[in-house]
């Protein structure tokens, strides 16, 4: 049995045939005739598609759809022409007492019954009639399209279309970088910058860079829609790309017309949020000018100190971020659907669990400000790290060690651990060097403080005032331990002072021949552990005028 004749059958079997609609008719429960007109109108159809343009459109039924039944009639009627040995002419209605069937020669088309012919309001014969004709005309343009000379013009037509576009995109980017040249010229040097009263709001380089933009945004434009334009032109030469074609509109323009459907839905929302994302921006832009002044002094608000303008214009600017979103949050698009909750949800919770050490580093950078431990080139001891700050950003603080290394440590790190800087008092009041040393209880304590007093004074880059002084740190059970203190105003130094301290107080204490104490004493030797002067530039040394050691060290401090 054929699928149509099936078809036929089914739809009669249904109550779709006059003869079952007849039996129900005469049933006392019979539906009133509006309502079995409103379902026909409800049931779904689909178009008979072939080479990009619709001829009819079709119903079915749940064992045979709507979509593949018109997927069946296209491509008998697509395979009816392409057998050029049957004429158009020979298609023709052929009536039964189930359906009317369209048929060329011994090939069946499609089979047309009243259920059809009730979806357009007209009669079965009238419906036939109409598909009869519609099919026709698709033979005959299947026919053509695919003709030799017809195909070979159409390529000729493509090759034209694709050099007119090169040619107009070559045109096109000639004109565009003319454009630019000339306006970079003629307007660049009038832009000016945007300031209210003395509050710079725009700068007319970034002004320029805007406009810039819009410029070469409109360039994309004219392209995209160049493209869009080619495409459909080509497409549409050839049967194999009509369909493409037919529907390239609906794929590009589609999701364009449903944005814009949905942007115009939005209008006064999008307005109100365009309107607060440039109030957020001035009122931004002006605290961050605002803060820009208190931190070069260009401003002063009481006690506020300087270094604390940055970590303050973070900590106001997030404060209006957030109140910005809180306000703007019932008009963004979608807020209020159950996805844009679900999304929001997810990723929040993604935030708290996977950045609490984040979080804790950017409290704790925000809060060092405030806490003034150090600054920017402080020296500074952060737990058993020594080295000067040289950049605290917003999770880390970067020190570079004496020997040059560079040492990262975390911003909570740092707020759970002691700081000592070596710095903020030495600008003042200096910092205090000191260094101990050991020596026997039959070497008079004043000729040791002498000593050490003298080394200090040896020792280049030390102050002269505050004038040095010596302490005696404990008596111990060889030797007593004194401490040489001396200042200095340069804590980046430190080691080179300290080598050069110690050298001037082995040079001091060789001179007099006073020995200093071993941390293991047994008992006193026949001569002093001392080196004798004339030893003091054994080779590789070479000697110099005074003190070559402590010299080299005091250049260097002072550099």
């Amino acid at each position: 049995m054929r699928p149509a004749t099936l078809l036929t059958l089914l739809l009669a079997l249904l109550g779709w045939h006059p003869l079952a609609q007849a039996q129900n008719t005469q049933s006392p429960q019979a539906p009133d005739q509006a309502r079995v007109n409103e379902s026909v109108a409800e049931q779904p159809t689909a178009p008979v598609i072939v080479d990009g343009f619709p001829l009819f459109r079709v119903r079915g039924i749940s064992v045979y759809p709507a979509e593949r039944r018109a997927a069946a009639i296209a491509e008998r009627i697509a395979a009816l022409a392409a057998d050029r040995r049957i004429p158009v002419e020979s298609l023709v209605v052929r009536e039964t007492p189930l359906a009317a069937v369209l048929a060329a020669r011994d090939r069946q088309v499609v089979s047309i019954v009243d259920a059809d012919a009730q979806i357009e309001g007209v009669g079965r014969a009238v419906l036939a009639e109409a598909y009869r004709r519609q099919i026709a005309v698709a033979i005959e343009r299947f026919r053509h399209d695919r003709e030799a000379p017809v195909l070979w013009r159409n390529i000729a037509r493509a090759a034209a279309a694709t050099l007119v576009l090169v040619l107009a995109l070559w045109l096109g980017l000639r004109l565009l970088r003319s454009t630019r040249r000339i306006l970079d010229q003629r307007y660049r040097a009038r832009i000016r910058d945007v300031q209210f009263q003395t509050i710079e709001i725009m700068r007319a380089e970034h002004l320029w860079k805007g406009l810039h933009r819009a410029f070469v945004g409109l360039g994309v434009v004219a392209v995209v829609l160049l493209g869009y334009a080619y495409l459909n032109y080509v497409l549409l030469l050839f049967p194999w790309t009509r369909g493409l074609g037919t529907r390239l509109s609906d794929v590009v323009l589609g999701p364009v017309a449903a944005l814009g459907l949905g942007a115009l839905r939005y209008i006064p929302d999008l307005v109100f949020l365009l309107i607060l994302a440039l109030l957020t921006r001035a009122v931004l832009r002006v605290v961050h000018v605002f803060f820009g002044r208190l931190g070069d002094g260009t401003l002063r608000v009481g006690d506020f100190d300087p270094d604390w303008a940055v970590p303050s214009d973070r900590i106001v600017r997030i404060v209006i971020i957030a109140f910005a979103l809180v306000v703007a949050y019932p008009h963004i698009p979608g807020s209020g659907s159950e996805a844009f909750k679900g999304i929001s949800l997810m990723i929040g919770l993604i935030f708290s669990l996977g950045s609490s050490s984040v979080i804790g580093n950017v409290i704790a950078g925000q809060s060092l400000a405030y806490r003034r431990a150090f600054k920017v080139g402080d020296r500074v001891k952060i737990g058993e790290h020594v080295g000067e700050v040289s950049q605290v950003r917003l999770l880390t603080t970067y020190l570079r060690s004496p020997k040059n290394e560079q040492i990262v440590i975390p911003n909570s790190t740092i707020l759970n651990t002691e700081v000592v800087n070596f710095s903020t008092l030495a600008r003042q009041q200096g910092l205090i060097l000191h260094t101990m040393v050991g020596i026997g209880y039959e070497t008079p304590w004043r000729q040791v403080e002498a000593m050490l007093l003298e080394a200090a004074a040896r020792t280049p880059g030390l102050l002269r005032q505050p004038p040095p002084f010596v302490l005696q740190r404990g008596l111990g059970t060889f030797a007593i331990d004194y401490e040489i203190n001396a200042y200095c105003d340069n804590p980046q130094y430190l080691l080179a002072l300290y080598s050069a301290l110690h050298a001037s107080i082995l040079d001091v204490f060789n001179e007099y021949g006073v020995q200093i104490m071993t941390p293991a004493y047994e008992g006193d030797p026949e001569q002093p552990k001392v080196v004798a002067r004339d030893q003091w530039f054994t080779a590789p040394a070479r000697p110099t005028d005074v003190a070559p050691v402590s010299e080299r060290a005091g250049a260097g401090a002072a550099k």
